[in-house]
Order: structure tokens, then sequence, then C-alpha cells
């Protein structure tokens, strides 16, 4: 087959693995996040603890997996991100770890709750806000030299075009917890959840807005991808979707049309950024899936393991969610 054909299928496999990852690692950052207005005690901070205790590492297990396969599939594109977004991927490693040991503490150390508790929502609210930012950056343009090398600082990735992807990703992982804390849970923690969801639609819908009106200012070449603008209407429809669902008091589909607006806005990264991988500024050195990628070979061996391995873990994951389903009391 050729190699070609390979560095498309890898595009698409790493997509569907970060849009997993959206969907599932998203409602537990956002639900964590919203705990603070969520919840008024500790019984309720329990049942929303309670509610991703089961599967919030396992949702991870879909970030570890699509980084696993960008550095093996298109190495000098993880070797270029990772070096120049070093200081704000740092940041979201120790929040996600500190979010982690705050959940563990939280259950065992009494007179600590409330610190831990802030612990919790401050590690989760940090990474929801800086994936955003950092695919904004990587839609926008970083300056890269000629050898692939990162020569823009930590104030580079702050400039306001990725900042308002950042705060349009926060807005979609908050609705996702929020869908998820409405479906979830029982009691006045629902209540409030559903009473939030459309003002965060409301919050959804500025920034995407304001994201498409930045993008036909400022990148103007991406504008007339057809399948950016079928993402758009879907992410429109899905919005309205949990708008009416929320308004009908049915909290599954809404979380359903959540995360399907979270596919809409990886359809949205996807076609404006195909075939790049790396947007530069200069346009000459972006990284591509052409120019960034692993041999053939490579390519095709993890693509038989890949064929493997993903039914198994998909399958585990079901397995998982039907396990644990039903409400927290």
């Amino acid at each position: 087959m050729d190699i070609n054909i390979f560095q498309n299928i890898w595009f698409l496999i790493i997509g569907f693995l970060l849009t997993v990852y959206s969907i599932l690692d998203g409602f537990d950052l956002g639900i964590a996040s919203l705990m603070p207005v969520l919840t008024k005690n500790e019984k309720e901070q329990k049942q929303v603890m309670d509610s991703i205790w089961p599967v919030w590492d396992g949702n991870e297990v879909w970030l570890i997996t699509g980084g696993a396969a960008l550095f093996a599939a298109f190495p000098f594109a993880y070797a270029t991100v990772f070096s120049g977004f070093y200081l704000a991927l740092m940041l979201v490693l120790f929040a996600l770890i500190f979010r982690a040991v705050s959940m563990e503490f939280w259950y065992y150390d009494e007179k600590r709750k409330k610190l831990w508790a802030w612990a919790f929502t401050i590690g989760s609210l940090l990474p929801s806000l800086l994936f955003g930012v950092a695919l904004g950056n990587i839609i926008y343009g970083i300056p890269i030299d000629l050898n692939m090398n990162f020569t823009g600082s930590f104030f580079t990735l702050l400039r306001p075009f990725p900042l308002f992807i950042g705060l349009l990703g926060l807005s979609a992982i908050l609705l996702q917890g929020c869908t998820w804390a409405a479906y979830k849970i029982e009691g006045d923690v629902a209540k409030r959840a559903k009473a939030m969801i459309n003002k965060i639609i409301l919050a959804s819908v500025f920034f995407f807005i304001l994201a498409i009106v930045l993008t036909i200012g400022l990148l103007p070449s991406i504008v007339s991808n057809l399948f950016g603008w079928i993402g758009a209407l879907f992410y429109a429809i899905a919005l309205s979707y949990v708008y009416v669902c929320n308004r009908d008091n049915k909290p599954f589909n809404a979380f359903i049309g959540s995360s399907v607006s979270f596919v809409s806005l990886w359809i949205m990264a996807g076609a404006a950024l195909y075939p790049n991988l790396v947007r530069a500024t200069i346009e000459a050195y972006n990284l591509t899936i052409f120019n960034a990628s692993s041999t053939a070979l490579t390519l095709k061996i993890m693509f038989i393991i890949a064929l493997i391995g993903m039914p198994i873990v998909i399958a585990y994951t079901v397995y998982v969610y039907r396990v644990f389903k039903g409400k927290v009391s």
C-alpha cells in the first residue's frame, strides 16, 4: 500500500483518538472545574467525585494513546510540538498529576477536604484551558525554522487567536461536564447543572462566533474548506439539540448532543489543519503528514497493531461504562 495512504490513515486515527479523549475526559474535567458552583457541601462533592471515580483514569488512556500514536507516526511533529510547548505541557502534566493526587486525598484526608477540593478543581481547569490554547497555536501557526525547531517563547503561545480557541475549548469541556452532572447525579447537583447548561451554551455560541470571525480575518486560506463549514453546521445543530433536550428534561440526550458538538469541533480543527500537522508562520516550513511522518514500514506495522489493539480498548471502555451505569444518589 502506498505510504500516502498510511499517512492519511494515521491522521484520521490520531484525530479519532483525540476526539474520543475529548468526549470521555471532557466530562470529568468539566464537572471537576465546575465543582465549586455545582456543590454546596461535602455530600454533594462526594456525588461529583463518585460520578467520575470509576472511569476518569481509563478516560486519560485515550490521551496517552493519542500522544504515543503521534510520536510513532509523526515523530518530527511530536518533537517540534513537545519542545516548543514544553513549559505549557509541563503545566498540563503537573496539573493532571495534582488532580489525580487531590482526588485520592479528598477521600481520605478528612482535615483538608476543602484544600483538596480546590486542588482538584484547579488541576482540572488549567488543562481544560491549555489544551485548546495549544490547538489554537497549531492551527494559527507557530514560528518554526528550516530544521523544524520552534523559535518562539512561552509568550508566543499566548496570542489572541489561540487564547480564544482555548476559551472555546474550555466552554465545550464545561458543557460536557455540566450535561454529565445533570444526567449522572440526582438531587440538587443535577438541578444546578440543568440551570447552568443554557448559560454555558450562550458562552459557547459567543466564543464560536468570535472564533469564526477571527478565522475569516486571520486565516482566509482555510475559510473555503467545505468540511470546516460542515463541522460548523453540525456544531450549531448539536448546541441547539442540547438546549432543547435540557428544556425537555432529557439529560442523557443533552449529554449525547454535547458529545456530538465535540466531534464537530474536531472536524473543524482537522479541516483547518489538513494536510498540516503543525502550521508554521512561514508556510514553507509547515509540518505536514508527508514531511513529518515515519517510514512506510513503521506506519504499516503500527496500523496492524492498531487493528488488533483498538477494538480491545473500545470493548474494555464499553464494558466499564456498562458496569458502572446508573445514577449517583
